[in-house]
């Protein structure tokens, strides 16, 4: 009695495992390039909300509000914001973020009619700052980074 042969041969098996590990060489670049785009949306989204949060606070005082820059240094990790009560001038504007977050952020040279919005993060730890920034009025600069350092910047016409 003859048996019939059944299962893979280890050629088909191995050509199996190299389409696999070619596919995987192609898509694990562009999934680390799509994490680091999205990390660096969470820049723009927040110094939109800030600033809608800032343009309300001026409707109704006359006023823009300063806030020191938290949750401190940027690093690649995500930081922990502080505490309620402990953000200053971000507590003034009634804006906190949802968890933790990647950017630092800070709101300067406020007055009457200007304000300078700014977020900046190393979210690739290369040392070159992503940063989104918002520019009412007479701001010098709204990243505290020079232009060098920063890979995105915003004006008043790119933030909703």
């Amino acid at each position: 009695m003859k048996k019939l042969a059944r299962g893979f041969t280890l050629i088909e098996l191995m050509i199996v495992v190299a389409i696999i590990g070619i596919l995987a060489a192609i898509a694990i670049p562009n999934f680390l390039k799509y994490q680091l785009r999205t990390k660096r949306q969470e820049g723009s989204i927040n110094v939109g909300a800030i600033r809608t949060s800032e343009v309300s606070y001026q409707g109704t005082n006359d006023w823009f509000v300063n806030a020191a820059a938290l949750p401190g240094a940027p690093t690649p990790s995500k930081a922990a914001w502080p505490a309620p009560g402990a953000c200053g001038g971000f507590d003034t504007l009634a804006w906190r973020p949802e968890g933790m977050v990647y950017f630092e952020y800070s709101v300067i040279n406020a007055s009457e009619t200007a304000v300078g919005i700014g977020a900046r993060s190393d979210v690739d730890g290369n040392a070159v700052f992503a940063c989104w920034g918002y520019q009412k009025g007479a701001v010098a600069t709204v990243c505290g980074a020079s232009a060098e350092d920063t890979v995105s910047r915003v004006t008043a016409e790119d933030v909703y």
